[in-house]
C-alpha cells in the first residue's frame, strides 16, 4: 500500500491530484476545511481507501496533533511508500504592502509557509529511519522567482517554501533512508483562487486583466489535467530530489 496525504484535497488542484491518484493500493490520506464527495465517491468505487481529516491550516500550533492522528491510520511495517503533498494555499491579502491588515498577512504564512512546515518536519520525524519510498512535493508557483505587485505575501510564501525545501534536502541527503523533497509549480490552473484574483481591483492587482484574458482565451490548465502531470512526476524517476520544477 501507498499511502499520500494531500493538503487542500476536496477542491481544484488537490482534489485533481487526489482523484489521479484512487487505486486500490494507494490509501488517500486529504487534509483541508471541507470534504470532496466527488471524491469520497469514485474512492469507494474503486475499492481505494480514503480518509478526509477537517481541518484548518491557519491554525498552525495543532498540525502536530493533526500529523499524530494522520500517521495512526498508516501501517509502516508494510508502506511501499509514503507522499506528503503541500498543495494548500490562498492568495489573500492582495494589495500593496501598507493595505495588508497583519491578521491577514499572519493568516496567509500560516498556511501558505508555516503550515507546509510543519507537516513536512512531523513527515520525517514519523518516517525516519523506514527504507521505504518517501517524497515530499510542494505546490510552488513562478511568483516565488518573480515579483507580482500586490503579491508581497504570495511571492514570499512561495519563495520562502522552495527555499525550505532546498534546506530539507540538504538535511536529508545523507540520512541512511532520507526523505526526498521536491518543488514544483503547475502552471496557471483554472480554480477558485483564479476567481479570487479575476475580482480583485487594478489598484491592488495591476496585472488582473491578463488573468481575464488568460480565462476568456481558454488558456487556464484543468485541475484534472495538472492532477495527472503532478500524479506521475510524484511516482516517476522524474523526480528530482532539492530541485524545483514547473510543469509547464
Amino acid at each position: 500500500m501507498k499511502y499520500f496525504i494531500i493538503t487542500g484535497a476536496s477542491k481544484g488542484l488537490g482534489e485533481g491530484l487526489a482523484l489521479e491518484l484512487i487505486n486500490e493500493d494507494h490509501y488517500l490520506l486529504c487534509i483541508s476545511r471541507s470534504e470532496s464527495q466527488k471524491l469520497k465517491k469514485m474512492a469507494a468505487a474503486k475499492n481505494c481507501p480514503l480518509d478526509f481529516f477537517l481541518f484548518d491550516l491557519a491554525v498552525s500550533h495543532d498540525i502536530p496533533d493533526l500529523a499524530d492522528q494522520v500517521f495512526k491510520k498508516i501501517d509502516k511495517q508494510h508502506a511501499d511508500g509514503i507522499y506528503l503533498v503541500n498543495n494548500a494555499g490562498v492568495i489573500q491579502p492582495v494589495g500593496r504592502v501598507e493595505d495588508c491588515p497583519a491578521e491577514a498577512v499572519e493568516m496567509h504564512m500560516q498556511v501558505n509557509l508555516i503550515a507546509p512546515m510543519l507537516l513536512t518536519a512531523a513527515f520525517i520525524r514519523h518516517t525516519t529511519g523506514m527504507r521505504t519510498e518517501k517524497r515530499i512535493l510542494n505546490i510552488s508557483s513562478g511568483a516565488a522567482q518573480n515579483p507580482y505587485y500586490g503579491w508581497g505575501c504570495y511571492c514570499t510564501a512561495k519563495a520562502g517554501l522552495d527555499m525550505f525545501g532546498r534546506c530539507v534536502s540538504e538535511e536529508q541527503r545523507n540520512e541512511p533512508y532520507p526523505a526526498e523533497t521536491m518543488a514544483v509549480a503547475p502552471g496557471i490552473i483554472d480554480t477558485e483562487m483564479q476567481t479570487t484574483i479575476r475580482g480583485t481591483s487594478e489598484r491592488d492587482f495591476i496585472h488582473r486583466q491578463k488573468f481575464i484574458e488568460l480565462k476568456d482565451k481558454g488558456e487556464l490548465v484543468a485541475p484534472n489535467l495538472a492532477g495527472r502531470q503532478l500524479a506521475h512526476l510524484l511516482l516517476s524517476s522524474d523526480f528530482r530530489d532539492g530541485e524545483t520544477t514547473d510543469l509547464r
